[in-house]
């Protein structure tokens, strides 16, 4: 018994957590005729409560054929979307990797104020540099484009921080053994130093892409043309006709997310695993 109810205890938690995705399902799947019998007390503003059904009366495909096959404004954002994520993640591979083992494995001058300050900028909300950020881009003529979206993000502290607490786990024996056989700098981060934090690298660009898959607030401040909006944005305002879409827009949405955290699980556990290492 003992052993039982925690067990039922983990479940009833995963039962809770799960129950906004089993909404968005099922809102999805339902006619517009039951989405406005069971919400019209909260879309219409009628008397009375809103009620769920954990299962479609009547399921129907209608809402997924008119959001893939009749909105092309969709497939829009979607590639916006596409294109502002790849283009973040590339950005913050190239230049966070090499500043995380920088970090992780030499001595500079100021090693220490410098890295305290990558942790504060970190902490910092997007509300707080939202006004240093828009006027740099209005400077730089950078306003309005996809490029003032990908430029900050991918020069972002965040994932700097995650691989440098991996790449800080490589034992320095090993490197120094490679250094004894002759290899350079070079040499020991792409054979060493990679594959030994390849966890790590892997985290970091999982929880990115998790992060601005889902991007408002920049979107929302920096870009004045709806063309060049990314897929959060899509959502209609939520009324009783397009309640149906909201749901499978939502859902479609989410789809890409999950299979990226799917994917990338095994390497978060892996990860964690590696950030216990010591020498």
């Amino acid at each position: 018994m003992k052993k039982i109810l925690p067990l039922l205890f983990c479940f009833l938690l995963a039962g809770i957590a799960c129950y906004p995705i089993l909404f968005l399902l099922t809102g999805s799947l339902m006619a517009d005729t039951e989405l406005s019998s069971l919400l019209g007390p909260v879309l219409k503003g009628s008397k009375g409560y809103a009620s769920f059904r954990l299962l479609p009366m009547m399921p129907t495909l209608k809402h997924y054929a008119g959001l893939l096959l009749d909105s092309p404004e969709f497939f829009v954002m979607f590639w916006n979307s596409v294109k502002l994520t790849a283009g973040i993640l590339a950005g913050q591979v190239l230049v966070g990797i090499p500043a995380a083992w920088g970090f992780a494995k030499y001595r500079f001058p100021l090693k220490k104020a410098v890295f305290t300050l990558y942790i504060l900028l970190m902490m910092m909300p997007f509300q707080v540099t939202m006004l240093s950020n828009y006027l740099v881009l209005d400077r730089l003529h950078l306003l309005n484009t996809h490029a003032g979206i990908i430029l900050p993000a991918a020069f972002s502290t965040f994932p700097v921080f995650i691989m440098y607490r991996f790449f800080c786990g490589v034992p320095g024996s090993i490197l120094e053994a490679a250094q004894i056989d002759g290899a350079g700098p070079l040499q020991i981060f792409l054979h060493i130093g990679l594959p030994l934090g390849s966890a790590g690298v892997v985290s970091a660009v999982v929880l990115s892409f998790l992060e601005y898959w889902n991007l408002i607030e920049q979107p929302l401040t920096f870009l004045q043309d709806k063309r060049l909006w990314p897929l959060s944005l899509y959502l209609p305002n939520i009324s009783l006709d397009r309640a149906g879409i909201a749901f499978t827009a939502s859902v479609t949405a989410l789809f890409p997310a999950v299979l990226i955290f799917l994917s990338g699980q095994d390497y978060l556990e892996q990860g964690i695993i590696a950030s216990a290492i010591k020498e």
